[in-house]
């Protein structure tokens, strides 16, 4: 019998039955609506040959989070696609780095207003589109450009996703998702481009309706499942209470 309700009991539950090769996007920029718990999960879980779509993988932070660089560093991600496939500062050393230069991950780097659109053209069925992003550089060479209005466009494709993992401030059962103010970033763009999408829900799950449709910021037709973050222990994760992470 098919499963009718889109809340699971837990992060494990939700990430079960993730196949290896899978393309997953991960919401959030920076802290934001980074969907720290079913990273977590998914680390656990243990699927592999994973390609990471995601605005920047982490790992410089001294105080850091479960992150996609833990994937990378746990053996699970064969690509990463992202806006950040370096650290902004030339000081800090991220994980993917690393990997890259020992030719055991496969970075694509797409620049930041790119890699959104490619994600919110999945998710309108437009296929391509042209931008003058990236135009004259190297991300350019060997591509398709075409001239319009006296300026030259690269060619850019659709990216279809997998999954997404993201993280919302409220939710209804029925899985229409209100994300917190800069929360929402990458958010509702990749529940648009991907098959299957994993929320994880800071409040409370209310009753359909109870979210003004005005304030709803993606439709819970994108959304197959949720989980409910329970409250940290004392002391879990200091400093970092809006991001509340359990531990495996």
């Amino acid at each position: 019998m098919a499963r009718r309700s889109k809340i699971f009991d837990s992060f494990a539950e939700a990430v079960a039955d993730i196949p290896d090769g899978s393309s997953i996007a991960f919401g959030g920029f920076a802290y934001p609506g980074v969907p720290f718990n079913l990273i977590r999960a998914l680390l656990d879980q243990g699927a592999k040959g994973l390609t990471c779509i995601t605005n920047g993988t982490g790992g410089a932070a001294a105080d850091r989070m479960p992150d996609i660089g833990m994937l990378v560093e746990n053996g699970q991600v064969a690509k990463v696609i992202a806006a950040f496939t370096a650290p902004t500062r030339a000081s800090d050393r991220i994980p993917l780095t690393k990997f890259v230069d020992e030719g055991k991950v496969v970075a694509e780097l797409v620049p930041q207003g790119t890699l959104a659109e490619r994600l919110r053209a999945a998710g309108a069925g437009i296929p391509a589109f042209f931008t003058p992003t990236a135009v004259g550089t190297e991300l350019a060479a060997g591509r398709e450009t075409r001239r319009f209005g006296g300026r030259e466009y690269l060619l850019e494709y659709a990216m279809p996703v997998d999954v997404a993992f993201l993280r919302a401030w409220k939710a209804d059962s029925s899985g229409n998702l209100l994300f917190r103010r800069s929360q929402r970033n990458f958010n509702p763009i990749m529940a648009m481009a991907a098959k299957l999408v994993i929320v994880e829900v800071e409040e409370d799950f209310v009753e359909p309706g109870a979210i003004d449709p005005d304030e709803v910021h993606t439709s819970g037709i994108f959304v197959q499942r949720m989980v409910k973050i329970p409250p940290p222990p004392e002391g879990l994760w200091p400093g970092r209470r809006p991001e509340r992470v359990l531990k495996s």
